[in-house]
């Protein structure tokens, strides 16, 4: 696919972002679906998925997805001598996590009531940390280009939804947003940056 195909691609899933976020403000309350999904948490809590959901808590915002994953992963690709994908890496999360904020303060969706164990900011939509964990897959598929990487970011993306729906801090549409807000934050940051573009031995250009 063209450099520019992709680039479009990026802005339309970033419009979408905002055309939801513009919907869910206009309605001022939960989908239905996002209520169905809710009442079938609630009722299906189990205490097997608790620690789980809490590490994903963890991995996916504070400090250490603030910190430590963007600059532990650059600090990483700078000793592998990928300079280029370094800068991608820090690039991308940074944006990322910077429309995430912005959207928060522009929508200011309320969360739902029903959250369990952790503390939160203000504003759901869209969620930081299935963001987080989308622009995370998708610089590290576009990275290494390895069907397994792709496969491991898509149920890590969809685990960490799962997680934000089953600890109440978000709403399904939240966790849709955040998805394609980093997905296409990723896909955006790549492809303006040529020197990420160069095909390796072997292997057709992406």
């Amino acid at each position: 696919m063209r450099r520019y195909h992709l680039v479009i691609a990026a802005v339309a899933a970033l419009a979408l972002v905002v055309g939801l976020g513009a919907l869910i403000g206009l309605r001022g309350s939960p989908f239905g679906f996002d209520s169905e999904w809710m009442t079938e948490v609630l009722e299906e809590r189990a205490a097997w998925f608790t620690i789980p959901a809490l590490l994903m808590d963890f991995l996916g915002g504070g400090w250490f997805a603030v910190f430590v994953v963007p600059l532990g992963g650059a600090l990483v690709l700078l000793l592998l001598r990928k300079r280029w994908e370094a800068l991608y890496w820090v690039l991308g999360s940074a944006l990322s996590a910077g429309l995430v904020q912005a959207f928060k303060a522009l929508f200011g969706r309320a969360r739902p009531e029903d959250i369990l164990l952790i503390h939160v900011d203000a504003g759901s939509f869209p969620s930081g940390h299935v963001a987080n964990a989308a622009t995370i897959a998708v610089m590290l598929g576009l990275i290494v280009r390895r069907a397994w990487v792709w496969a491991a970011g898509v149920a890590y993306v969809v685990l960490m939804a799962l997680s934000r729906t089953y600890l109440g801090a978000h709403w399904v549409s939240d966790t849709l947003g955040g998805a394609l807000l980093g997905a296409a934050v990723a896909v955006l940051v790549w492809s303006l940056i040529p020197p990420l573009h160069r095909p390796r031995p072997g292997a057709a250009p992406v």
